[in-house]
């Protein structure tokens, strides 16, 4: 397996594929999944031509289940290690969900102060801020969070068959075509990773303001959420990050959930190319 190890000696796995000279294009994956999770993006843009690169967050998929930085400074860096350890540049970084909040925060604290980055874009994203606070009224109440948190520590392989049998990719809603497939992946992925990563990552998702990380950001940014997200909502996400942007565009997509990225790949995948090569 392909891995780094990181500053904090934190093993870090990623996948590099095709032409070593072509523009990258790195993936970062959501809560509690892995690399795997990006399997429809990276083929496609592999048939591209594009290099196409994605690690496993630390905790999660084959990197270290180490105890420690369960958090989005910690998630940057690490992403960071891995640019670097590849010398990536002119490079688009997209991140779904808790991947997103990692892009953010990676592109303003790392790669456009280091030169590294053309484009970002966020794919139901978690930023700014997912948590209801004063100053943050339409957020998600504590008790939501806390409600994950008691799932995970009592019975983790169920909470992680019925997030995606129920709202993650909309399978719930009235005439949803459903696919076992689909979500025995969201499961094994899942089920790879470490248990205290995964609780640790709830407060990282759900409690971490990025509205500096947002404004910092000068590069073209892409917004793009599903208007049917039972997971991020898009009034307190999507609407709101790009108001924040300085150079944000966003695009919404009428009926789909947060998995959109899997249910919806082809629409998707289309939207992501005509952006990136725009």
């Amino acid at each position: 397996m392909s891995t780094i190890t990181t500053a904090d000696g934190t093993e870090i796995f990623y996948k590099d594929w095709g032409p070593k000279d072509a523009q990258p294009i790195v993936f970062h994956h959501g809560w509690p999944l892995s690399s795997d999770d990006w399997d429809a993006q990276m083929l496609f843009f592999l048939s591209k031509g594009f290099r196409v690169v994605a690690h496993d967050r630390r905790g999660h998929g084959r990197s270290a289940q180490v105890s420690d930085g369960h958090d989005m400074d910690h998630y940057a860096a690490d992403a960071s290690a891995v640019a670097e350890h590849l010398d990536l540049r002119n490079s688009v970084h997209i991140g779904h969900s808790t991947g997103g909040g990692e892009v953010a925060r990676y592109v303003a604290k790392f790669g456009e102060p280091q030169g590294r980055v053309a484009k970002a874009i966020l794919v139901s994203a978690v930023p700014p801020l997912m948590l209801k606070t004063e100053a943050n009224p339409g957020g998600l109440p504590i008790e939501v969070f806390d409600g994950i948190r008691a799932g995970l520590a009592a019975n983790r392989a169920q909470l992680f068959v019925d997030f995606p049998t129920g709202p993650f990719y909309g399978f719930n809603r009235q005439g949803a075509e459903v696919s076992q497939g689909v979500i025995n992946n969201w499961w094994r992925q899942g089920m790879m990773g470490s248990a205290k990563a995964h609780y640790e990552g709830i407060k990282a998702f759900s409690e971490t303001d990025q509205t500096e990380d947002l404004k910092a950001i000068t590069v073209p940014t892409l917004v793009l959420h599903g208007e049917d997200d039972q997971v991020v909502p898009i009034a307190d996400s999507a609407l709101l990050s790009v108001k924040l942007l300085k150079n944000g565009t966003l695009k919404t997509y009428p009926g789909y959930p947060h998995g959109m990225l899997t249910t919806h790949a082809e629409v998707i995948n289309a939207d992501l190319l005509a952006f990136i090569t725009s």
